[in-house]
């Protein structure tokens, strides 16, 4: 006999509500297995203490998280970082004689981190924060002040990487290909961990698409659906580049049902018309611990909210690094609430989000089976993860056999529990969208 997955453990909720509901009756669940919220734990950048150090405290809760990586160092990668454009020594001499404006400054600040010398980079950072801040003319200063100092010979000659790419030395795609075997999300950090909002289109794109390029040769199509842009940029014109190469993105994710909350908002989930809260906390050296619970705390005590955790460094690698014993005792007060929290990679919350407001269910009861369709439109390849559904069945179905296309793991059906504030029995069960009609039947007791 075939029986469709269900949830955790494949399990029949028997309960009365106030409202009395047909058999048949069908609605999609706002979490899997009708949990209250939702948690992603995500790190940027990579840095090898994150493996090292806070991975297995995650495995050992089997909680899975989402890695932000930066693609270009890791040995292998057929993407390095690189400028594309014209010849270094062409945009130097320009700016001899052509002050830095809004036709110029993009070509010259991409090419600032390429010019042979040890020094210039720390000027792209600087002209891309305040970029992103909205000070373009002070960027451009900015990048005037750079290249008189090239033209004086004012650096000396060498090769300069950002602290974030050479913290992340010391991981190989082979490691990270067991770790995504782990149940963790590999996501890209761009191919350098560029200001982008400080580059021309093409370098750009060079860094978006080359760090997806790598990451679907390295782990497959998969992972190539999350992102975040460097710095948590929300510059506008970056999005709308960043949008047409990954799906999800950790920066901005503009849909007409989420309310988002960044990192550098300091306002708490409240009353919305929205179906869900995007609420991003960013834990740092300074937050503390009672803090970074009180973010669990609200919400388990919401039914709307997906927080989205961010951290960096561990025991002294990585920018604002916490230890790993940090690490173990929040994660497991975050453990402490599964019954109430979901906690998911980035990727997994997004997807399940975006299936949920674009599914529909329709059902059909001739008396003694209940058949049920759910279908989405989205990409397949994509957005193929199990939805949670809740159908009511008449007062007399003591078990319930479920059947779904050709998915046949073995249910566990447990004896029908009471709920209070309900007045008709329902089945909670994951179903697969566009796999195929579900059939529900009671089984009789031997």
């Amino acid at each position: 006999m075939k029986y469709l997955k269900l949830s955790a453990f494949a399990f029949i909720l028997f309960a009365y509500q106030a409202k009395a509901q047909s058999p048949g009756e069908t609605t999609i669940t706002r979490w899997p297995d009708d949990k209250r919220g939702a948690v992603s734990i995500t790190f940027d950048d990579g840095s090898i203490n994150q493996f090292k150090q806070a991975l297995p405290v995650l495995n050992r809760l089997n909680l899975k998280a989402t890695f932000f990586i930066i693609t270009g160092q890791i040995p292998g990668s057929r993407y390095p970082g690189k400028f594309i454009g014209r010849p270094v020594n062409i945009i130097i001499a320009e700016t001899a004689t052509i002050p830095t404006n809004a036709e110029n400054f993009y070509e010259r600040a991409s090419a600032a981190g390429y010019l042979g010398l040890v020094g210039p980079l720390d000027y792209h950072y600087k002209a891309g924060s305040l970029v992103d801040a909205g000070k373009l003319t002070d960027a451009y200063a900015v990048m005037d002040e750079l290249y008189q100092k090239v033209r004086n010979n004012e650096f000396k000659p060498g090769i300069q990487h950002n602290t974030e790419y050479m913290d992340a030395h010391g991981t190989t795609w082979a490691d990270i290909r067991g770790y995504a075997k782990q149940g963790h999300e590999f996501a890209s950090h761009m191919v350098t961990h560029p200001r982008l909002a400080a580059l021309d289109e093409a370098n750009m794109l060079y860094e978006m698409k080359s760090s997806r390029l790598d990451i679907l040769r390295e782990l497959g199509e998969r992972y190539t659906f999350s992102a975040e842009g460097p710095f948590g940029t929300e510059n506008e014109r970056v999005m709308q580049y960043l949008y047409k190469v990954y799906p999800a993105l950790r920066n901005r994710m503009p849909e007409p049902w989420l309310k988002e909350i960044s990192r550098g908002n300091r306002s708490e989930p409240g009353s919305t018309d929205k179906e869900y809260i995007q609420f991003q906390r960013g834990a740092t050296t300074k937050t503390p611990m009672p803090m970074m619970k009180a973010w669990v705390d609200t919400t388990a005590n919401k039914t709307n909210t997906w927080l989205v955790l961010t951290f960096h460094g561990v025991d002294g690698i990585g920018w604002e690094a916490l230890t790993h014993q940090q690490l173990d005792e929040y994660f497991s007060y975050i453990k402490a609430s599964n019954d109430k929290l979901w906690v998911a990679t980035f990727g997994d919350a997004a997807r399940y989000l975006r299936e949920r407001q674009s599914a529909s269910v329709s059902v059909k009861d001739i008396g003694w089976r209940i058949t049920v369709t759910l279908t989405h439109s989205l990409d397949k390849r994509m957005y193929n993860l199990p939805l949670t559904l809740k159908t009511y069945v008449p007062a007399n179905w003591k078990k319930v056999q479920l059947t779904q296309g050709n998915y046949a793991p073995k249910a566990r059906i447990l004896t029908p529990l009471m709920m209070p504030g309900h007045n008709r029995p329902y089945v909670l069960y994951e179903a697969y969208p566009n796999a195929g009609v579900l059939t529900l039947v009671p089984l009789k007791r031997k």
